[in-house]
């Protein structure tokens, strides 16, 4: 017993050094330099090693991918606690999810994705993927703004505040856009913001007292 756990302490690192490696590769290097080989110079193991966790290299990019962004999401919702409230707040919340969209994470994925638009075997590996890290990045912005996606205006409006901080990432990737991503997100906050307080008025007013 005390011989196995330590050989599965060092199991779990490795797989976990494993992942964060491939994410770093695929933002720096791309999908074509995002080989197994790459990878597995880059976290000190063997080509072997990694075939033992990852039988595949579609299944060792995919596997980053989930676990990075499971564990970004966990980071994001633990953070919660630390947003300041009433406006500021959703001036927080907007650059959070611009952070997301303009951070390694988003720029490993963006390789991914384009490489599936030409592969239709990955492809079918990669859109489920999509659609659950758009439906979670929709949830944890909701839960962060405290607002009602049940209704459609608010609906339309975080999925609005998702698709600008999308376009955003996509400026950010061969230049740096701080600046002028900068400027946006105040504007758009405030928007947000006042957008969000009349959606929620009407809903307030007609409250039973």
């Amino acid at each position: 017993m005390t011989i196995r756990e330590p050989q599965q302490e060092r199991s779990r690192a490795t797989h976990q050094r494993l992942l964060e490696t491939t994410i770093e590769c695929l933002a720096q290097h791309g999908w074509a330099g995002t080989t197994v080989g790459v990878v597995a110079q880059r976290a000190g193991v063997s080509r072997g090693a990694i075939q033992h966790h990852f039988p595949t290299r579609e299944d060792l990019i995919t596997s980053a991918l989930e676990f990075i962004f499971d564990q970004r999401m966990a980071e994001v919702r633990a953070a919660a606690a630390d947003l300041p409230e009433g406006a500021e707040r959703v001036e927080a919340v907007v650059i959070r999810l611009v952070d997301y969209f303009t951070g390694v994470l988003f720029k490993a994925a963006l390789q991914v994705w384009t490489a599936a638009a030409a592969d239709p075997a990955l492809k079918e590996r990669v859109v489920p993927l999509e659609l659950r890290f758009g439906r979670t990045v929709h949830t944890i912005a909701i839960e962060l703004l405290g607002a009602d996606d049940s209704d459609p205006d608010t609906h339309r409006l975080v999925q609005a505040t998702l698709d600008m901080a999308r376009g955003l990432g996509l400026a950010d990737v061969l230049t740096d856009d701080s600046r002028r991503r900068s400027q946006i997100v105040a504007t758009w906050a405030q928007h947000l913001s006042t957008a969000l307080t009349r959606v929620r008025a009407p809903s307030a007013a007609g409250a039973p007292q």
